[in-house]
């Protein structure tokens, strides 16, 4: 490795990405962190022997680390460096596994279509597991999370009866506004929840659920989201976990909302007449929350002549996200 380091963390620097590399891992997926770490301590910390926490949070909040996926990549970065230095013996700060961000506003993850292939290759996989049924649930339920653009508590608490498979609607009544809506299916995700409600039916008769966990219980918000994860992880299995940025099953709305808005302006439509249709559908309670997603198109969809920018400021207060 010829890199040149210049900081008091040269040496451990050049040997975790050695020993990254003998584990299995490219020195590129490391190298870009290692590089702008380094120069960071250099200039700002240079008598540092020791990885401190005031050094771990400042690099992370540096002032040109602003977008929330940057923070969450440098923060799972720094987390590994700090267990490597651990593991080998020296005094160390290890940056928590719950640290979400410095007081910066909630950026969501917004997949890529060939990330979302991967992942749902991935998650269809599982169907070949032992408990090949817990499989089919994770590819029903994650994809009508994805394709009908619901909260993650939403799809997790359907009732058996609440599913119209001969309309393809669904009565959603676990909503956050406690309002009752109800959204269509795809075709194709129509066939699956067929496909998918058979077997259900033969598995678990006279359930309530329609994503029973056992006859009594529907599966929980933490153990979707740990599985979720673990299918991401696994379907990047050629970049160290330690530097993948976080995930939530959340993300799949997300990423639902930012298509069809993408959708619309592809097409030329006029989003001010728009908005509200993806408003009603998702279950907002305000048309704010809606168009907080515009904010977080591709720079190329954001210069769109479909959106009158002026409007937008005006219906777009301080929006939490995440909670929407």
């Amino acid at each position: 490795m010829n890199t040149i380091f210049s900081s008091n963390f040269s040496s451990s620097l050049k040997s975790m990405i050695e020993y990254k590399k003998t584990i299995g891992y490219s020195e590129n997926t490391y190298l870009p962190y290692c590089k702008n770490f380094d120069r960071y301590c250099f200039k700002n910390y240079p008598k540092d022997e020791y990885l401190t926490k005031d050094i771990v949070l400042d690099w992370i909040s540096a002032s040109e680390c602003k977008s929330g996926r940057i923070i969450q990549a440098r923060a799972g970065f720094i987390r590994g460096f700090g267990k490597y230095l651990s593991n080998i013996g020296i005094n160390t700060y290890v940056l928590p596994n719950k640290f979400n961000g410095i007081k910066q506003k909630f950026s969501p993850y917004i997949f890529t279509d060939d990330e979302l292939s991967s992942l749902f290759k991935t998650i269809d996989k599982s169907k070949n597991s032992r408990n090949s049924f817990q499989g089919l649930v994770f590819s029903t339920i994650f994809r009508l999370i994805y394709t009908c653009g619901l909260r993650p508590r939403e799809a997790r608490l359907l009732k058996r009866t609440t599913i119209n498979l001969n309309t393809g609607e669904i009565l959603i009544t676990q909503t956050k506004n406690h309002k009752e809506r109800i959204v269509v299916m795809s075709d194709d995700m129509l066939s699956l929840a067929k496909k998918y409600l058979y077997l259900r039916d033969l598995a678990y008769q006279n359930c309530e659920w329609f994503f029973p966990l056992s006859h009594d219980n529907p599966y929980s918000e933490a153990l979707l989201q740990r599985w979720f994860k673990k299918f991401f992880i696994d379907s990047k299995s050629q970049i160290d976990p330690d530097i993948l940025p976080i995930v939530r099953v959340y993300d799949l709305r997300h990423r639902f909302a930012t298509a069809v808005l993408s959708k619309w302006l592809s097409e030329k439509a006029d989003l001010n007449s728009k908005l509200p249709y993806l408003s009603t559908y998702m279950g907002h309670s305000s048309l704010s929350a809606t168009a907080y997603y515009i904010h977080i198109l591709p720079e190329n969809l954001m210069k769109s002549s479909g959106i009158d920018w002026n409007y937008m400021q005006k219906i777009l207060p301080e929006v939490t996200l995440w909670e929407d």
